[in-house]
């Protein structure tokens, strides 16, 4: 076994089906799945070239390596249940005419919707500011429970919509699965109360009137940890004490992104470009 000391955990934005730039990754990190962790930060697929690569690759490293479930990634279990038909720009055939493709359904849809691992809490897109720490991993638990069991369906059936935009605690069923399902994958911009919009998706001067990036909401209940995020490539990388964005826009010709994680501390950020 390992020594402990030895041991590096790694936190991976949007790799988006681009498996070229994560294999490069995966090498400039010396990563080893004997002695290391990966936590991917949600949006495995779509957009990039090769997403059954990307699933055969993290479903092969067991448990080390632990994923987030972003907004195109519960789109593609909505598509493989045929719930729903590809969109402009959707590149997950490749996935969808695999011989192997329900067992890497029955394995994405295992993964999480938020993980804490010590001061860090890492979600793909944001967290409402009434939500704490606690709730917030509550509600993804309740998530992935419906994701998991007989209701998957009709979430699935109803997962696509922008209202109800805001959280309150009596919400049920469908409208309550939305609500925790747009805040944990969709968010970018709420307002002081939490209240969503999704429309606006460039950078922090794109705030509708209004509205605040949702990490600046000055009455934010997650102020107490680290939250790491992907989702919103436009941010450019942004680091800040309280929160960190991964997605560095891969798919799009910028970086792929991972940081080792150190408790309290700056950590060590390695990039590898879009293309070799």
């Amino acid at each position: 076994m390992p020594d402990n000391a030895d041991m590096a955990l790694y936190l991976i934005g949007d790799v988006q089906g681009c498996h070229d730039a994560l294999t490069r990754l995966l090498y400039a990190l010396d990563f080893s799945p004997s002695r290391d962790t990966l936590f991917l930060l949600g949006d495995l697929v779509n957009r990039g070239p090769d997403n059954l690569g990307v699933l055969r690759r993290l479903q092969g490293l067991g448990a080390s390596a632990r994923c987030l479930l972003g907004n195109h990634d519960l789109h593609l279990l909505a598509l493989h249940r045929g719930l729903v038909p590809l969109k402009r720009g959707d590149t997950l055939q490749d996935v969808l005419e695999s011989p192997d493709r329900d067992a890497l359904m029955h394995w994405l849809q295992q993964q999480s919707l938020a993980i804490q691992h010590d001061d860090c809490l890492m979600v793909h897109a944001g967290v409402l500011p009434s939500w704490t720490v606690e709730q917030t991993l509550a509600l993804a638990a309740e998530m992935e429970q419906v994701l998991r069991g007989p209701q998957a369906e009709v979430f699935f059936q109803h997962m696509y919509g922008n209202l109800p935009d805001q959280w309150r605690d009596d919400l049920q069923g469908p409208e309550r699965w939305r609500v925790i399902v747009n805040g944990l994958t969709r968010v970018r911009f709420c307002t002081p109360e939490g209240r969503m919009d999704f429309m606006a998706k460039e950078g922090l001067a794109d705030a509708p009137p209004g509205y605040l990036p949702w990490f600046d909401v000055p009455t934010r209940r997650t102020q107490n940890v680290r939250v790491v995020f992907g989702h919103w490539s436009t941010l450019g990388g942004m680091t800040r004490p309280d929160v960190k964005c991964l997605d560095t826009g891969c798919v799009w010709g910028g970086h792929l992104t991972a940081w080792e994680w150190e408790r309290h501390g700056a950590g060590r950020t390695v990039q590898v470009a879009a293309h070799a």
